[in-house]
């Protein structure tokens, strides 16, 4: 028997099946590209994410013959959601949790609830990736969407799909900017300042939560059994921390993907002045009784950028990219030299994230001359995310306190050279794990739980995830570093400040 966990990307969903011991028995995915209609906008077919889906329950069962599915756990990324009617049909494609239109209206949530107020209720702060801000924005431009919808993140739109309750687990309805962290709720106070009724959106429930079994109908389309129990999983980031077996106060995840986030386990969510002032994240973990308080860049989409850029972009048989292919950066690593390449390359190419949270930041190439080559540059963006992994790290510790071991997963690991950087840059030892798709580990985590294979969570984390290598920092690359971090640090803060003035110009023209 085994135990099948969906993970939804913005660009990619995975299907992975496991035994009951964590080992990897089937594996498939599928490649989608995000739509970007307009400035700021970026949707997806909500379609495209029930098709993805769909395709990987039936490629998977087929490769299962002799170890049928006996649970399925969906897990998904934060913010997008989907306009649904009261049948649950779409009203339109999904707005990504990429899209920036709603700024005018991140920064009316600021100024209206307050800062501070907003981050003590729901451990975030103001930014146009949040369902709420966007809300707003529907119920200004899309009056006839908003006063007939309800409001689904994809893993509630796909449970709608196979006729169960569309609920959202504490884990994913924290990232709407609208959840009480405490409470574990919706905030009545700030849906009814939004304008917003909390019949538009869905039950909030634990993850590992049973919803319910399939019809026949739909495990027919889909190549499972009828009566095959479906699982809540939870936001990608909490379910990758579990996959790692963060379950323990203290204990630090790395998820290395298009962003990479860092995310320390609490026994209470950190909304004091210091994570404030950081503008760090902290809200509830998929674990029971436990939070996360992460801080995030943009990281893997700019090697992404990169190689589609000298490569050309690589198409699968839908069409989109597949950065992960390690055939695309191998040779860079190859050829990169030896020592700090003098470049400084920041990856903000979509903004930054922690400290300052500027989503009109962009990327910095400096240094460059006519001799520099690609695999002079593709090491420089390796050192650019190394160097703001340890500057995100060096700002949680602030918050939670020190740690010296990290424990990582994604497709940013794939490169040992980048997990090298990290680790010296850093100072931490990084942990890689056995299993590559520590997301998916973490949902079939949570459907061994009601599945029966294992007694809770902690005997389930014990029994399946297992420590792969570990790469320990090398004092003496990190003192070759120390004049190329220091420029830039430099040039950082001086783009940053940057991307303000060009976020203050953006904002008087619009208004």
């Amino acid at each position: 028997m085994s135990l099948l966990a969906i993970d939804i990307g913005t660009s990619r969903a995975k299907g992975v099946a496991f035994n009951a011991s964590g080992t990897i028995l089937a594996h498939q995915e599928s490649v989608y590209s995000p739509e970007f209609p307009r400035p700021s906008f970026a949707e997806l077919s909500a379609e495209t994410f029930w098709s993805a889906f769909r395709d990987l329950c039936r490629a998977i069962s087929n490769g299962l013959a002799g170890d049928p599915v006996e649970a399925l756990c969906i897990c998904s990324h934060g913010e997008t959601f989907v306009c649904v009617d009261s049948k649950g049909n779409a009203l339109g494609p999904a707005i990504l949790n990429l899209d920036g239109r709603a700024a005018i209206e991140s920064d009316w949530c600021a100024e209206t609830f307050g800062t501070k107020k907003l981050f003590a209720i729901t451990g975030l702060v103001a930014h146009p990736m949040y369902p709420l801000p966007k809300l707003i924005w529907l119920r200004k431009h899309a009056p006839e969407w908003f006063e007939a919808a309800r409001f689904l993140p994809v893993v509630s739109y796909l449970l709608e799909r196979m006729g169960l309750p569309s609920v959202v687990d504490y884990s994913l309805a924290s990232r709407f900017l609208a959840f009480d962290i405490l409470r574990q709720c919706w905030s009545d106070e700030i849906l009814a300042i939004g304008g917003i009724s909390v019949r538009q959106l869905p039950e909030a429930v634990a993850a590992g939560t049973e919803v319910g079994k399939l019809s026949k109908e739909v495990a027919r389309e889909l190549g499972l059994t009828a009566g095959l129990p479906i699982v809540v999983g939870g936001h990608d980031q909490a379910c990758a921390a579990l996959g790692v077996g963060a379950i323990e106060e203290g204990k630090v995840s790395d998820s290395a993907g298009t962003y990479e986030c860092l995310a320390v386990v609490t026994r209470q969510p950190q909304l004091g002045d210091a994570a404030f002032a950081a503008n760090l994240n902290s809200y509830c973990h998929v674990a029971p009784g436990l939070f996360l308080t992460l801080a995030y860049f943009p990281s893997g989409i700019m090697v992404e950028w990169f190689c589609d850029l000298i490569y050309g972009r690589c198409k699968t048989e839908t069409g989109a990219s597949n950065f992960a292919d390690p055939s695309r950066y191998a040779p860079l690593e190859e050829q990169a030299p030896q020592g700090p390449t003098g470049l400084c390359i920041t990856p903000n190419l979509i903004g930054t994230c922690h400290p300052d949270f500027n989503p009109q930041a962009r990327g910095v190439i400096w240094g460059i001359d006519p001799t520099s080559n690609r695999a002079q540059i593709y090491k420089g963006i390796l050192e650019g995310i190394a160097m703001e992994f340890a500057a995100i790290g060096a700002c949680l510790e602030h918050v939670t306190g020190p740690f010296d071991v990290v424990h990582a997963t994604g497709g940013g690991t794939r490169s040992r050279l980048g997990v090298r950087l990290r680790a010296s840059l850093s100072g931490k030892k990084i942990h890689l794990l056995a299993s590559p798709e520590a997301v998916c580990l973490g949902g079939a985590i949570v459907a061994s739980v009601v599945a029966g294979r294992h007694r809770d969570i902690s005997a389930a984390v014990r029994a399946m995830v297992k420590a792969g290598t570990v790469v320990a920092p090398d004092g003496r690359e990190a003192a070759s570093y120390q004049e190329q971090f220091r420029r830039y640090q430099a040039l950082s803060s001086a783009t940053r400040n940057l991307g303000q003035h060009r976020s203050n110009r953006s904002k008087e023209k619009s208004q």
